[in-house]
Parts: structure tokens; C-alpha cells; sequence
């Protein structure tokens, strides 16, 4: 990108004007006295008989109305401190408002335990016509029922969360996200920020991606003993919570979370096990490519050279993404360039900026934002067109749903990120100019593939290991956890690939490991995976027609279960055979990319 592009900001003033907005104390205000009147009204006066559905039904709307609202002040500082994490007064906002989140939070606490036990109670209110919208809503309580605590226990939890596995959290990303790290750039010593270092990773240069590796881990490995420990209490407090809250397990309280069970997600990963096999094909293929005997953790996700591809610029970016996904819909190219027009997107690459890239959702705006750092390769073109999916969905659920029934949960909330890459791919073959171009781009959906669905499927073996050392007794320190993470590797890759010896340190970085109170965000993406490359068969054996139905399933939000989201399209998601038609088409990618090898 160029220099003007290089300052590429999203534009928060929709919400507040900046973190001294007088309107953000007002707002705070307003909900500190509604907290205070739902506590007046609501408290202890719920699970009578003459709470009717009506009520209930009046109750989660003005609950609608009030979460959204605490929801921009969360957007608002925490999006404001990702984009700058260096600059104190970002910092203090946050803070501030997590402080009255986690107030709030606990003067609320006795919501879920109330409507949880009249629900609980009277199971025929899931079927009560007044609360049809919020049928699925109210399954999903039912489901969390057994695994709530007393009031005054959930308040102690949100009380020792703050100060604990909170700031655990956030050490753990500050830490990251302020070294800095040498790395040769083709030939050139710089010093880098993590984000600018990660990125290149699937830089073209082979000497420089082994360079980044080997500086990025190195360095995060002397200070492993931070990383450890943050990761070791953060889990250890988990198996606490696991045991105190009932649940059968350390996965358990995710499968409640994403609306799945556990037979459907050990179908899922004995699937990706039984057929390791076609990604390691995969990789030796590329191998071959690469003139190299095997490839090493620095070329898996190299990209293919072809003479006729290029870095592009943002506009070019946009104009891709506006095509891809223009040509399938016109209502998806229509909210692809709302989010460009009103500056909802931070691509600029800057110190202090949390790395990666994500998409949150703004329900009052019935928008979304999008952070990512772009400097114009071809993987940060498919991040755009994914995240750009993201927001896509959000814009159909927060238009057709409310705000309990907006968020679709984590096994689906990857479809139309996913599915928009594969749109990418789509427009980017049509548009290639050789053979060479069109394994550059196979290779990088099978690269992407190949960590989505089988890398991550090693770290959720990694993060079980964890949760059954601790249950064993074992101290988990820097190079037990190391130990755990290689081995939940060699499942997936076996001996196709050659590691560097500091890449035992690569858990450190992974930011959802340290995520409070949220555990096993990894098969979610398999799932997802898997899920959307089925889906993407059926778009290509039905053209068109097969959108509509697509667009339905996305504007559902999270008011159907993902089984019933399948059954929309008409796919069994309970079914193991569901899951090998992903890997199908997982191969056909290879086999497709072997054909243009020659």
C-alpha cells in the first residue's frame, strides 16, 4: 500500500465521538439506573404464577434495548484500544467500562438464575405462541439450567474473574503486542512490531519467513515463564469452574456455547483424523512444487510465486471484494460497500495494534467492524473477503433478528466468512492468466483449508492434553506445554514437515488459549470448515437457486439450532457422512492442483 493508504482507520464516531464523549458518562448513567430499576421491578418477582408469557416476552425486549446499548460501550472502548493499545487514555476507557460491565454484571446476575429456573420450570413457555421468536432462546436456557450457581456465587466468580484470569488475558496480549522482534526482510535487518513480524510469515521470500519464525518464537520462548503462567492459572482456573458448575467435562460448557454435542463434534474429529492423509498429500505435493525433499514450518504456508501475481493496493482489494461478492448477490455487494463507505474497516499496519484480524458486530447500527492489518498481499485479499463475510452475516441477522437471537453461534458464525473466500477463489480463477497463477491460488485455499481444518483440529488435542494434566496433577510449565503442543501437531502432520526447534514455543501467541471463560474456540473453525465446503458443493450443483435458500440461513442469527440451519439447505449435520463431504471437496482442491502442477 502506499503512504495514504497506509492510514486506512475505521471511523467509531457512529457510536461516540472519542473517549472523553460526554455521552459515553450519560449512557453509563442511563444504564446504571435501569440496572437499578430492573432490580426494583424484576428481582425475586419472576418465578410467581402470574408472571405470564407476555411478561417474559415484554421482559426480553426491554433486556434487548439495554444490552444493546451496554453492547456500544463495550464496541466502543475495547475496538478504540485494539486499534492503539499504546495510547493510556484507550487503555483507562477500557478499563472503566469493564469495571462497569463486570458491576453490571453482577447486580444482573440473578436475570439467568431467575428466568433460567421459571423456564426450567415451565417448559411450556418454550412453546408459548407470544415467545415464538425466542423458541430456540429458550432451549438454550433450558440447556445452562443445570450448570448455574447460586447469586451471590456467580457474583464472586465476575469478582475474582476481573483481577484473575482477566488480566491473565490481558497481560498475555499487551505482552505480545509490545515486543519487538529482528527479523531479516530480504536481506535487511528491521525491527518489527508483532503484527508487522506475523505477517510475514507467508512472505514470499523463503530466507525472511525463516527468519520471522525463528525471531518471533525465539524471543517469545525466553519469555515463555510469562506465558506459562498466564496459560497455566488461566486453565487451572477453568477445571475449577468445570467441576464447580457440574459439567461433564472441560469441553462441555463450549458445546452448550455453540449448540452442539458431543457426538456430533467426535464424529467431526474422528473424520479429520481418518483422513489426515489427504492434506499430507497436499503438502508433499507442494513440496515437490517448491523443489524442496520436505517442507519445513516456514514453507506450509508459503505462498506460490507466479510472475503474473502481485501485491495490490486497498483499492484494488475493495474492488475485488465488491466483484466477488456483487456477482453472487447484489444485497451482498451492497453491505460489502457500506462497510467501505463508512469507514468501518482498520487495515492500517501500526505498533500497539492488537495483531490478527476480526469482526465484531453492531447490533443498534445493524453494521459491523472490521480490524485487520493489510499490506496488500494475496492472503490479507481472502482475510478482507472473510471478514467482509462476517459482516455480511451480521447485516442480514441483525436485520431479520433481535438482539438475544442475533449471534449465531460459533459452529456456524464462520459460513459466511468462509464461504466468501471461496467466492474469492472463484473470481480470482476466472481471472487468472496461467497455470502458475491458478496454483498460487489453489495452494493458498488448500493452505488455508489444511490450518482451519486439520491444524486446528491438533490444538484442540492440545488444549484437551492441558485439562488432563492438570486433572493428573502434572505442573504445566513452559516445556510440558510444549511437549503437549508438539504432539497435538505430529497427529495432524506426521512426518511431513520439519519443524525449527523454537516453533515449540508457537502456543504462546495463540490469543484464544487465554481467553476467559472460553474454552475450545478451535473445532468451531473445523466445523465451520467442513460445513461451508459442503455447502459451497451444493452451490455449484445448484448455481443460483441455491443463494436464496443461503441468504435464509444466514439471516436466521442464532433463532435455529445449526442442525436446523443444515436442514434449510438440506444437509445432516449429525451424520458422519456430512462431515467426509467437506473432506471431498477438500481433495478435489488437491486433485485440482495437482492437474495444474505440470
Amino acid at each position: 500500500m502506499n503512504k495514504k493508504e497506509t492510514e486506512i482507520a475505521w471511523d467509531l464516531s457512529e457510536i461516540f465521538l472519542g473517549h472523553d464523549d460526554p455521552r459515553i458518562s450519560k449512557t453509563m448513567d442511563s444504564l446504571h439506573k435501569q440496572v437499578e430499576d430492573f432490580v426494583k421491578t424484576f428481582k425475586g418477582k419472576l418465578n410467581v404464577p402470574s408472571f405470564s408469557a407476555k411478561d417474559l416476552y415484554e421482559l426480553f425486549k426491554k433486556q434487548e434495548d439495554f444490552y444493546e446499548n451496554l453492547e456500544e460501550l463495550a464496541l466502543f472502548s475495547h475496538r478504540s484500544y485494539d486499534a492503539n493499545m499504546t495510547i493510556p487514555e484507550l487503555e483507562a476507557l477500557k478499563n472503566k467500562i469493564d469495571d462497569f460491565n463486570t458491576d453490571t454484571s453482577k447486580k444482573l446476575a440473578f436475570f439467568d438464575l431467575e428466568i433460567g429456573k421459571l423456564v426450567y420450570g415451565r417448559k411450556e413457555l418454550v412453546d408459548d405462541p407470544i415467545l415464538k421468536d425466542y423458541k430456540h432462546f429458550l432451549e438454550k436456557i433450558r440447556r445452562d439450567v443445570p450448570h448455574q450457581l447460586s447469586e451471590v456465587e456467580e457474583q464472586l466468580i465476575l469478582e475474582k474473574d476481573q483481577y484473575g484470569i482477566k488480566a491473565w488475558s490481558s497481560l498475555q496480549g499487551k505482552w505480545l503486542n509490545t515486543r519487538e522482534f529482528e527479523v531479516e526482510v530480504e536481506g535487511e535487518k528491521k525491527s518489527l512490531s508483532y503484527g508487522e513480524a506475523n505477517s510475514l510469515i507467508t512472505h514470499p521470500d523463503r530466507a525472511t519467513r525463516i527468519s520471522a519464525n525463528k525471531s518471533i518464537y525465539s524471543l517469545l520462548g525466553k519469555d515463555q515463564e510469562v506465558f506459562s503462567t498466564a496459560l497455566r492459572n488461566i486453565c487451572s482456573d477453568w477445571m475449577k469452574i468445570t467441576k464447580r458448575r457440574k459439567y461433564d467435562s472441560p469441553m462441555h460448557q463450549s458445546l452448550i456455547t455453540n449448540d452442539t454435542t458431543r457426538i456430533i463434534i467426535d464424529n467431526l474429529m474422528n473424520v479429520i483424523e481418518e483422513n489426515v492423509g489427504v492434506y499430507r498429500k497436499y503438502l508433499k505435493l507442494k513440496a515437490k512444487l517448491m523443489n524442496l525433499p520436505k517442507l519445513t514450518c516456514a514453507d506450509v504456508r508459503a505462498p506460490i510465486k507466479s510472475p503474473s501475481m502481485k501485491n495490490r493496493s486497498w483499492t484494488e482489494a475493495k474492488e475485488l471484494v465488491l466483484e466477488a461478492y456483487g456477482n453472487v448477490d447484489k444485497d451482498f455487494e451492497k453491505y460489502v460497500n457500506d462497510m467501505f463507505t463508512k469507514k468501518h474497516i482498520d487495515a492500517a499496519v501500526r505498533k500497539g495494534k492488537r495483531n490478527g484480524a476480526y469482526c465484531d458486530s453492531w447490533s443498534k447500527g445493524k453494521s459491523a467492524f472490521i480490524l485487520l492489518s493489510f499490506t496488500g498481499a494475496l492472503n490479507e485479499i481472502y482475510t478482507l473477503a472473510h471478514e467482509l463475510g462476517h459482516a455480511i452475516h451480521a447485516y442480514l441477522a441483525s436485520d431479520e433478528q433481535s438482539y438475544f437471537n442475533g449471534f449465531p453461534g460459533y459452529t456456524v458464525a464462520e459460513t459466511a466468512s468462509t464461504f466468501g473466500e471461496l467466492l474469492m477463489t472463484d473470481l480470482l480463477l476466472k481471472k487468472a492468466e496461467s497455470n502458475e497463477e491458478k496454483r498460487a491460488l489453489l495452494a493458498h485455499v488448500l493452505d488455508d483449508a489444511g490450518q482451519a481444518a486439520f491444524q486446528v483440529s491438533g490444538r484442540l488435542w492440545f488444549e484437551q492434553s492441558l485439562y488432563d494434566a492438570i486433572e493428573n496433577g502434572e505442573n504445566l510449565d513452559g516445556p510440558t506445554i510444549s511437549k503437549y503442543w508438539c504432539a497435538g501437531r505430529d497427529r495432524i502432520y506426521g512426518d511431513s514437515v520439519e519443524w525449527f526447534v523454537e516453533l515449540i514455543w508457537e502456543w504462546t501467541m495463540k490469543p484464544h488459549y487465554y481467553q476467559p471463560n472460553f474454552r475450545f474456540y478451535n473445532y468451531p473453525y473445523v466445523y465451520a470448515q467442513l460445513f461451508v465446503f459442503a455447502l459451497y458443493r451444493k452451490y455449484k450443483e445448484e448455481g443460483q437457486s441455491f443463494i436464496p435458500k443461503f441468504k435464509k440461513l444466514l439471516s436466521a442469527g442464532g433463532s435455529l439450532s445449526p442442525v436446523e440451519l443444515g436442514d434449510i439447505v438440506g444437509l445432516d449435520i449429525t451424520k458422519p457422512d456430512f462431515w467426509k463431504l467437506g473432506i471431498k471437496q477438500i481433495e478435489e482442491f488437491v486433485n485440482e492442483f495437482e492437474k495444474v502442477m505440470d
